[in-house]
């Protein structure tokens, strides 16, 4: 695996201890279990992954590597680099102008660039619309392109599928920086249309059982679909992407049931013929976050915190995981864990931070969960659990509950 020069204020000794040793003793990545810092009044079970993943630390790095290459030249971000406040605002301190929000609202028009400007591509990626409105001001747009390969293993894979002639569902969140992107692709390889979740799945099925008419289709799906889209012609041979932070196991379960109706409908010797086998194009990273989150939630633990930046995906599902199964609380830093008594924590349902009292069990041990999402510093996770820590009394020291695991 590749390693990135990204700053070291984004690293923690504490994290990369643990990662070091696990990767170690599990060189293949077979093990999801958590991995256990047991404090004496407090037990930290960590996420076997978590943390940075290769398209985040890849798209810092050729940010910062931006920033020391152009002094003196006016340097801009797309969008946010990754979903991530403490990262975003650094880049900001240091001079990066944002051009667009999350939703694609500007903040730079088209017409205050020149040539003569740096342009930093996400690591979502961005649409062929605004990499063709770059291309026209003679901005360069391949040497800071910071999009995540696995984003583009998706686009690719959508290039193949319109070859083919199949028509592409993108599981995704229709707004979100990512999905804008690839449907951008997909759209221009061949008909196209994004499903947000098994519910609307449920629709496609009825459109190509014929128990929902056409007109149907284009209310449900305003604004999601290609250009020219007729479902009684392009639902007769699919293939499904994703948006790669969406949760794998929905991305899976809404593939077998488009599968099984096309079977239903075409019988399964023809299958191939009308169902793209697309499991190639998960992202490895996320997949393996969220079965490490599955893993982690089989112990007996009182409650979970999970850390990382509100508008992210990845970590919003991660939430959702841990939501099904005991008390969570999704924080974006050390700063929101106000007391030993008092939390302020996002809900991702209804968008708001509130505040929680008394969080914290009344117990001889107290076990927590801590994971992360995949845009969340290592740097972050290590000062959580030092704040958390630090509300406990006579714990044991962080150096002899490392020797533990060594």
């Amino acid at each position: 695996m590749k390693k990135f020069d990204i700053p070291t204020y984004y690293r923690s000794s504490i994290i990369s201890c643990i990662k070091e040793i696990r990767k170690n003793q599990d060189p293949r990545k077979a093990d999801f279990s958590p991995t256990e810092l047991d404090f004496g009044p407090v037990r930290f079970l960590i996420a076997r992954h978590f943390g940075f993943c290769y398209g985040v630390e890849n798209a810092i790095e050729i940010s910062y590597k931006a920033l020391r290459e152009n002094p003196g030249k006016r340097i801009f971000l797309l969008s946010q680099m990754i979903h991530n406040p403490d990262v975003n605002r650094d880049l900001q301190e240091r001079g990066i102008e944002f051009i667009m929000d999350t939703e694609g609202n500007k903040f730079v028009n088209w017409d205050e660039l020149s040539s003569q400007d740096i342009v930093i591509i996400p690591a979502f990626g961005t649409t062929l619309e605004t990499e063709q409105k770059l291309n026209e001001l003679g901005i360069e747009t391949v040497k800071y392109n910071t999009t995540c390969p696995f984003v583009e293993r998706v686009w690719n894979r959508t290039h193949q599928l319109g070859e083919q002639g199949f028509s592409i569902i993108l599981h995704g969140k229709h707004k979100h920086e990512e999905t804008r992107a690839t449907f951008s692709h997909s759209n221009y390889n061949a008909p196209s249309v994004i499903i947000k979740d098994m519910e609307e799945a449920h629709k496609l099925v009825s459109l190509i059982k014929g128990d929902l008419k056409e007109d149907d289709f284009y209310q449900i799906f305003e604004g999601r679909y290609s250009q020219g889209f007729n479902p009684s012609e392009h639902l007769r041979r699919i293939g499904v992407v994703n948006q790669t932070t969406m949760l794998a196991t929905e991305t899976k379960a809404i593939s077998n049931c488009l599968k099984e109706v096309m079977i239903e409908k075409y019988g399964s010797d023809m299958i191939k013929d009308h169902f793209a086998d697309t499991r190639d194009t998960l992202c490895y990273a996320t997949n393996d976050n969220q079965e490490a989150t599955y893993k982690v939630l089989e112990s007996n633990a009182d409650m979970a915190v999970v850390v990382g930046g509100y508008n992210s995906s990845n970590t919003s599902h991660i939430v959702e995981l841990c939501e099904r199964s005991l008390s969570t609380y999704y924080v974006c830093g050390p700063d929101e864990i106000v007391s030993k008594d008092r939390i302020s924590h996002f809900n991702y349902q209804s968008g708001k931070r509130i505040t929680s009292v008394g969080y914290l069990p009344d117990k001889d041990q107290t076990t927590i969960i801590l994971t992360s999402g995949a845009s969340c510093p290592d740097s972050t996770i290590e000062a959580v659990l030092r704040k958390l820590l630090s509300f406990f009394n006579d714990p044991r020291t962080v150096e002899e509950v490392l020797n533990d695991l060594a």
